[in-house]
């Protein structure tokens, strides 16, 4: 079986389930409490926190995982991103009280304290800038720690920013954008079973993802509008049109269109005299 590390709680952990889900390979949990679940006769998923997820990978305990980017940076082993998953987008950002009046990470003087769960990535950052800085490592809530005098500035996720606003902290410079992402072991790329057992489920993954962005959508179209059909509806290889029954003047086209292009689309067609319009989500979409 192809061994897939996953999160095991969070916002990553209930996004990577759907996601396989959706893609034919729900967790078959033997319980609640369970820490592995197959997933299907090839895949085999184990549960573990999204931090050591890269640990998992890179010693060959999993042959692929899903994590964020930014736990990925920061463990700094060799694994393999093998694609971008969208979801989990957050930044890795350094954030100074307000009332200290620094713009720049440059105007930082040397000896700063700096409160991090990621020591790693502000360790290197700071040293590519040259400036020598002193880790307080935290594992959370590192908001308060310049409030606290624990620390003179922070490096810490931000999603909307509400959080540092609230704790009247402002953000200076981002240092790693991240999403959750698809990593790979570099030996397991290189087994030929294992790899052909990678790309099938990078290819049902990837199917899901580029599903969420597009409609299916049909419409009864007289058949002399084609050619401005086919203007307004070119779908990923042109329109599909089918013949209505008993109905010579008329012609039925199913093609797939953007999901920020519906509206429009729908309104075009009615120009041109359309009928029985029908959108629908689609699961999945393999090019």
């Amino acid at each position: 079986m192809l061994r897939i590390a996953l999160p095991n709680k969070g916002r990553l952990s209930e996004e990577a389930l759907e996601l396989f889900e959706t893609a034919g390979l729900k967790a078959d949990f033997t319980s609640s409490r369970a820490l592995m679940a197959k997933m299907g006769p090839e895949y085999q998923a184990i549960f573990v926190r999204a931090s050591d997820i890269p640990e998992f990978v890179a010693d060959g305990a999993a042959d692929v995982g899903v994590t964020g980017h930014d736990l990925v940076v920061e463990s700094a082993r060799d694994v393999t991103e093998l694609f971008d998953l969208g979801f989990g987008r957050c930044r890795l950002s350094v954030a100074i009280p307000e009332s200290r009046g620094i713009d720049s990470v440059e105007d930082l003087p040397s000896g700063t304290r700096v409160a991090t769960s990621f020591p790693g990535i502000t360790t290197r950052f700071f040293a590519e800038r040259g400036i020598d800085i002193e880790i307080a490592k935290v594992s959370g809530a590192a908001e308060i720690a310049p409030h606290l005098g624990v620390a003179d500035v922070i490096v810490d996720l931000v999603s909307t920013g509400s959080t540092l606003r609230v704790n009247r902290l402002a953000e200076i410079e981002t240092i790693v954008e991240s999403t959750a992402r698809m990593v790979a072991n570099v030996d397991a790329l290189r087994d030929p079973a294992l790899r052909r057992k990678i790309d099938r489920l990078v290819t049902a993954l990837e199917s899901v993802l580029r599903a969420r962005k597009k409609r299916y959508l049909m419409a009864n179209v007289p058949r002399e509008k084609l050619d401005a059909v086919r203007e307004i509806v070119p779908g990923m290889n042109g329109p599909t049109v089918v013949d209505v029954m008993d109905a010579d003047e008329w012609v039925a086209v199913h093609v797939v269109v953007d999901e920020n292009r519906v509206f429009d689309t729908i309104s075009e067609l009615k120009d041109l005299g359309a009928a029985g319009i029908l959108v629908s989500r689609i699961e999945r979409l393999t090019p």
